[in-house]
């Protein structure tokens, strides 16, 4: 696929380094903007399991081994 992409650019190995720069970074652009930003409320990032009741301590001073 990305042979068909390098081959369809036009201009010589030094426009077509750039312009494969540009759509790279214009399908980044697009991630953040619109894709990430739709997908976010759909992923469970906020789904946690730990209760807050159960905190860990930690220890003052040092600890004997």
């Amino acid at each position: 696929m990305y042979g068909w992409i390098w081959r369809q650019l036009p201009g010589n190995a030094w426009l077509k380094a750039l312009l494969s720069l540009v759509l790279v970074l214009g399908v980044v652009y697009l991630l953040f903007q619109y894709v990430f930003p739709w997908a976010e409320p759909l992923l469970p990032f906020n789904d946690v399991t730990v209760d807050e009741g159960m905190r860990a301590v930690a220890p003052v001073g040092p600890v004997a081994l």
